[in-house]
């Protein structure tokens, strides 16, 4: 059987919800390579750096599940695709902001298919219930909770982490939750969001909205889920936290806040204008 090769292409700086809904429809199509743009290029064509450097950029979009391999362009147009060595993709896939007549004329010279994806199948994020009970039990499980509100490399770089402990699940506070623990204005982005995004993350065995509320949001999915370890950085480590995994048997792990070394440590309230 033959798997169709699909190119996205583009900057792929600061990226949205949609944009990790894209890549996952796109790679319904094929076996996604994400082109992107050298931080040289993006200033040759914009005339201006990208908001997040090159290496920071290719480190998120190559911990994306739906992307089978990212590769960096340096010699770039915005209406054709870059010229890669040793890469002839069937399909160009592409959003509706992102839709011109001189990409589907680029395909139609190229004998390449033009897809586009629309708006609203990309801005569609249903509900989901996952099925905690659903474990392997020959693996240690690992759970961490938090907001994710904008999921930075600073978020991967932790999960990349915690998955060497075993299989990693992720409880993504409820709207409900962030807003009492954070304040108006949070979250930026839906629960339904936020939990598409973090299971979009490779090294993210399960991802769910926690029912509950307040330091402990995650009570009840953490009783059904039975994790051998709780895992947080330095910056989520509470007493709430410490009690309830020494009153339930649980591993509780402190994790140093650093980068993935070479790139810059990010925060999301900084990233939100907070």
């Amino acid at each position: 059987m033959t798997t169709n090769t699909v190119a996205v292409c583009g900057t792929f700086d600061d990226l949205w919800p949609t944009n990790f809904r894209f890549f996952e429809e796109a790679a319904r199509f094929g076996k996604v390579f994400a082109l992107l743009w050298s931080d040289d290029a993006i200033k040759k064509v914009t005339g201006k750096p990208p908001k997040f450097p090159q290496e920071e950029r290719l480190y998120l979009l190559d911990s994306i599940r739906y992307i089978h391999k990212v590769i960096v362009c340096n010699d770039v147009t915005p209406n054709a695709l870059p010229k890669t060595p040793g890469f002839k993709p069937e399909i160009w896939a592409v959003d509706e902001q992102n839709d011109s007549v001189g990409k589907k004329t680029f395909c139609q010279t190229s004998n390449i298919k033009y897809q586009v994806l629309k708006n609203d199948t990309l801005s569609r994020f249903p509900d989901y219930v996952p099925d905690l009970r659903k474990t392997d039990p020959s693996r240690k499980k690992v759970i961490v909770t938090g907001c994710y509100d904008w999921l930075h490399s600073g978020h991967v770089r932790f999960f990349e982490e915690v998955s060497g402990l075993g299989d990693l699940y992720v409880s993504v506070g409820n709207d409900d939750t962030i807003m009492e623990l954070k304040g108006e204005g949070h979250p930026m982005f839906s629960q339904n969001q936020r939990r598409f995004i973090v299971q979009s993350i490779k090294y993210v065995k399960q991802a769910f909205v926690a029912t509950g509320s307040g330091q402990l949001d995650a009570e009840q999915e953490i009783y059904q889920i039975k994790p051998d370890i709780y895992a947080v950085n330095e910056d989520g480590d509470r007493p709430e936290k410490r009690d309830f995994c020494k009153a339930n048997e649980i591993e509780y792990v402190i994790l140093k806040r650093l980068p993935k070394p070479g790139l810059p440590r990010r925060q999301s309230t900084t990233l939100r204008g907070f």
